[in-house]
């Protein structure tokens, strides 16, 4: 049995919308782009051509990748979920120890993770260390520059946006 891809509720529409996308308009656009390119005659010395079949091999690839994900998606939603412990779903407020600097990440799967956006991996190594931690526990966390510790000041499951 695969294992399981854990996501949010958002993450797997996200997933859901790119597929829709990527079989309705990007499967049928480079087809066109290959059979223009392959009127153009010798297939061998053709550079749209070629250009244009590795693209369609990016494009069925991505559409493997997210359709097996999909497949193995287990879908949480926090809403309702207790805030005494750190869970997938949770955005998590976080005081660097060191430094008093604040950060919130909310912790979702995988394909999800965008640090710009606050959304970081359960995968992480931040994630790993305060999951199923409680408020005002203190982690330790090793990062690229070393380690820092961190004390959890608030857990949270933000309401969806409609």
């Amino acid at each position: 049995m695969s294992e399981r891809v854990p996501m949010t509720p958002e993450g797997h529409a996200r997933l859901t919308a790119e597929l829709k996308r990527l079989k309705a308009e990007e499967r049928p656009s480079i087809v066109r782009e290959i059979e223009a390119a392959r009127a153009h005659g010798d297939l061998s010395e053709n550079a749209e051509y070629h250009a244009a079949k590795d693209k369609q091999g990016q494009i069925e690839a991505r559409i493997g990748y997210v359709e097996d994900r999909l497949a193995r998606a287990q879908v949480i939603d926090g809403q309702g979920q207790s805030t005494e412990r750190v869970t997938f779903g949770a955005t998590v407020q976080l005081e660097d120890v060191e430094t008093g600097e604040a950060t919130h990440y909310r912790i979702v799967g995988e394909d999800e993770a965008d640090v710009r956006e606050g959304r970081i991996s359960v995968t992480s190594p931040i994630a790993r260390a305060i999951m199923g931690r409680e408020i005002e526990d203190c982690v330790v966390v090793r990062v690229p520059k070393g380690t820092r510790e961190f004390e959890i000041q608030e857990i949270r499951f933000d309401k969806k946006k409609k």
